[in-house]
């Protein structure tokens, strides 16, 4: 038996392209490992000169300050970190309700620029190239001043069937006391649940051709698995509703006057950029396309959802992604508008703390987080959707 000698170990040299790239790699790192400290030191230098303190101990001192808006229980006499934790969560608020709304509302405008109805094509268009090109800072003005200037003052607000309430005060309507948490866990499962059922529903529409529908059982899904958690919670029966008094609205939920203009502004605004995603998508697909599946006796409907927008998806993800991360970011216009998010408690922190370089380095650190995942999220989501070649 032959046996092949181990081929020879390649000397280093200069004319070798792989051991020149080892050492411009090895060059570069130590550059950018020189400028960091370079930078760090000076700062640090500049600071002690200048006797500013550093260090991340401020976060366990009493903040000293109220918020207005939280979702977590706050006071005071806490510490910065919990005030700081507080801003995260109303910038996350914003952030997730904002996507699920932008997508929504930027699909719709999107399909409905090409309606065979000259009407809604021409509100759809209309809509784009209103909300697109006015800077997204005056719209949050536009829409605070709506709320605090054109509504009712809270004791003359507008009501529907005395249980939602609409003025200067915010948005006011019922909630359930007891046994929330119970319903959304019941709801959770039931998106885990809904998520498979959809895929296998998806799967049996690629192998036999046969489609069923995909909404009305996912949703029956969680809407189950939530009954069941309220069922496990006692059946509870309470609710918090609010009332109309002298002076103003008690009681249920409210949802202030900064949110609603943070959260309206940014999703017509982003929802805009969304739709003409979805435009050029949909234009992206070959004409070809749309008449085989005419030709297969499918009406626009089911065009647009069997053949149309599956195509469609590979080139509106990327591009949508991009508006997703953009909206968070933009949230950071919010302190504008008085909205408690993370960039106003972190200034707030900043002047009491003198902290300024800890608390910016929170910032870009929630924001990178908040951009890094929900891009992790969606380039997962692009590959699953990829259309796989036979």
């Amino acid at each position: 038996m032959n046996h092949q000698p181990p081929p020879p170990k390649r000397a280093w040299s200069l004319n070798s392209r792989a051991t020149r790239g080892i050492i411009f790699q090895v060059v570069t790192l130590a550059l950018v490992a020189a400028g960091v400290w370079f930078l760090w030191h000076n700062m640090q230098e500049n600071m002690r000169i200048r006797g500013i303190e550093s260090g991340w101990d401020f976060l366990g001192s009493t903040a000293g300050f109220d918020i207005g808006e939280t979702l977590i229980e706050y006071q005071p006499s806490e510490s910065y970190g919990k005030a700081i934790w507080v801003g995260v969560l109303n910038t996350l608020k914003v952030a997730v309700i904002g996507i699920v709304l932008t997508t929504l509302v930027g699909v719709l405008i999107g399909v409905g620029r090409f309606s065979r109805n000259a009407l809604v094509r021409g509100l759809c268009y209309g809509y784009v190239e209103l909300f697109r090109n006015v800077p997204i800072l005056l719209q949050l003005l536009m829409w605070y001043l709506i709320f605090i200037e054109v509504l009712p003052a809270s004791n003359e607000a507008w009501n529907l069937a005395n249980l939602v309430f609409l003025s200067k005060g915010g948005l006011s309507f019922p909630f359930p006391t007891e046994g929330v948490g119970h319903v959304l866990a019941g709801a959770g499962i039931g998106l885990v649940g809904a998520w498979f059922w959809r895929d296998r529903k998806q799967k049996h529409f690629e192998l036999t051709g046969q489609d069923s529908n995909r909404i009305w059982g996912p949703a029956a899904l969680v809407l189950a698995f939530a009954a069941a958690g309220w069922a496990v919670a006692g059946m509870p029966m309470t609710w918090d509703v609010p009332e109309q008094l002298v002076f103003m609205v008690d009681g249920g939920v409210a949802a202030t006057p900064e949110f609603m203009a943070v959260l309206i502004g940014l999703t017509i605004y982003t929802a805009a950029f969304i739709a003409e995603v979805v435009r050029s998508g949909i234009q992206s697909v070959s004409a070809g396309q749309v008449e085989a599946a005419s030709a297969l006796g499918l009406n626009q409907k089911q065009s647009m959802k069997l053949v149309v927008l599956p195509q469609a998806l590979r080139v509106i993800i990327p591009p949508m992604t991009n508006q997703y991360l953009n909206l968070t970011k933009n949230s950071s216009l919010a302190v504008a508008v008085g909205y408690p998010d993370v960039v106003s408690i972190a200034n707030t922190t900043i002047n009491q703390s003198g902290r300024a370089v800890e608390c910016i380095a929170i910032i870009m650190l929630v924001y990178l987080t908040t951009s890094l995942s929900t891009s992790a999220f969606m380039n997962w989501y692009n590959q699953r959707m990829a259309i796989k070649e036979r």
